[in-house]
């Protein structure tokens, strides 16, 4: 773990051993498997759970819902969502609460790696040992061991 005082690791967070943390990454209510590698300017929310041996690269944003499991890399920039359908407001037209929405999960399953600045839309699967293309929108599930790029994220034929 990191003695840097630009870190940010809640109390609420569990670390396993021989994780591994960059200036400015801000945790809180999340779980970080065994000698995990986390860059710098990454911010990973409550409730979710990064699996052993993964690389999360600086700039990454993993929301709350976002479940990954060992052995994935993360490349710079990725950016991952957990609402279909995101509003600032309520019905009557107050901020919006964590009442008033409901996350909607995703997996990364094991092995998986994903390419600089691709955006996961919740409620998919990327499959074991698939790799996710550089820029790539994710707009439904991977399936094991294929390779997907583009916007939307096709799968590449060999």
């Amino acid at each position: 773990m990191s003695d840097d005082k630009y870190v940010r690791v809640a109390s609420d967070v569990r670390l396993g051993q021989g994780v591994q943390m960059f200036c400015f990454v801000n945790l809180y209510g999340c779980t970080i498997g065994d000698d995990t590698k986390i860059g710098a300017f990454v911010e990973i929310q409550k409730n979710a759970v990064i699996g052993a041996r993964c690389k999360i690269s600086s700039h990454t944003f993993i929301c709350e819902g976002v479940y990954v499991e060992d052995e994935c890399f993360i490349g710079h920039g990725v950016c991952f969502t957990n609402d279909k359908y995101p509003r600032a407001t309520a019905d009557g037209g107050g901020l919006q609460t964590e009442e008033d929405w409901r996350v909607v999960e995703t997996f990364v399953r094991k092995g998986a790696s994903i390419g600089s600045n691709a955006t996961i839309l919740c409620g998919v699967t990327i499959g074991e040992g698939a790799i996710v293309g550089a820029g790539a929108i994710v707009t439904k599930d991977v399936p094991p061991h294929a390779v997907v790029a583009g916007s939307p994220a096709r799968e590449l034929h060999k």
